[in-house]
C-alpha cells in the first residue's frame, strides 16, 4: 500500500508542476489554487509513504514520477519535443523507479 500512496503523491507532484506553469507566476487564480492544493496533497502523501519506505527510495521515486509526469504532459499537451534522445532519458528515469521498487524491502 505505501507504493500506491507514493504513486499518487508523485502524480500529484506532476499536477502541481502543471498548475505552476498555468498560474503564470501566481497571477492566475485557479491554477494558483490548484498548485497549493496539489502540493499539499503530494507532500502529505509523501509523508504517509515515508512511514513505511526508506527516505532515499521514496523521495527519488516521488520526484521521478513527478518528472516523468510533467514531461509526458508537456509532450502530449504543450507540443514539447518527443525526440528519441529525450524519450531515452525518460526511459532511464523510469528504469530507475522500477529498479528502486524491485530492490526495496517493502
Amino acid at each position: 500500500m505505501p507504493w500506491v500512496v507514493l504513486l499518487i503523491a508523485g502524480l500529484l507532484e506532476a499536477s502541481w508542476a502543471v498548475c505552476l506553469k498555468y498560474s503564470k507566476g501566481f497571477t492566475v487564480l485557479w491554477p494558483s489554487v490548484g498548485f497549493f492544493m496539489f502540493m499539499f496533497g503530494s507532500l502529505y502523501l509523501l509523508g504517509v509513504a515515508l512511514r513505511f519506505l526508506p527516505l532515499g527510495t521514496a523521495y527519488t521515486v516521488w520526484t521521478g514520477i513527478g518528472a516523468v509526469g510533467t514531461v509526458v504532459f508537456g509532450i502530449l499537451m504543450l507540443g514539447e519535443s518527443a525526440d528519441l534522445c529525450r524519450l531515452a532519458c525518460i526511459g532511464l528515469i523510469l528504469a530507475g523507479i522500477v529498479g528502486l521498487k524491485l530492490v526495496s524491502p517493502h
